[in-house]
C-alpha cells in the first residue's frame, strides 16, 4: 500500500522496518510514470512500506531536511536510517532491484 504523507510525524513511518519514500510533485512528468510502477511494486512487495511526499505540500521537509533538488526522488530507509536514494524514473525491475540490493 502506497500511505500519503499528511504531516504526521515522518521519523515515526520510516522507523521500523524498510520504507520507501517517493518525493514527488503533481506537475513532474516522470513521478507520474513512476507511481503506477510504485503502486504496482507495494502489491507485490508487502514487506516493504511505501511513503508519497509532494515536494510542494511539504517543502521544508523536502527541502530543508533531506535536500531534495530533483523530482523524482527515492529514498530507502531502514529503521529510520537513510540507507540509498536515486533520482529519476526507473521501471517496477530496476527499483525492487534495488531494494533487494539495500534491504
Amino acid at each position: 500500500m502506497l500511505l500519503n504523507y499528511e504531516g504526521q510525524e515522518f521519523e515515526t513511518l520510516v522507523k521500523e522496518g524498510v520504507t520507501l519514500v517517493d518525493f514527488f510533485a503533481t506537475w513532474c512528468g516522470p513521478c507520474k510514470m513512476l507511481m503506477p510502477q510504485l503502486e504496482e511494486l507495494a502489491k507485490e512487495k508487502t514487506d516493504v512500506k511505501y511513503v508519497k511526499v509532494d515536494i510542494d505540500q511539504h517543502r521544508p521537509l523536502a527541502a530543508n531536511v533531506y535536500k531534495i533538488t530533483s523530482v523524482p526522488t527515492l529514498i530507502l530507509f531502514k529503521d529510520g536510517v537513510e540507507v540509498s536514494r536515486t533520482t529519476g524514473f526507473a521501471p517496477k525491475a530496476k527499483i525492487a532491484k534495488w531494494i533487494e540490493e539495500h534491504q
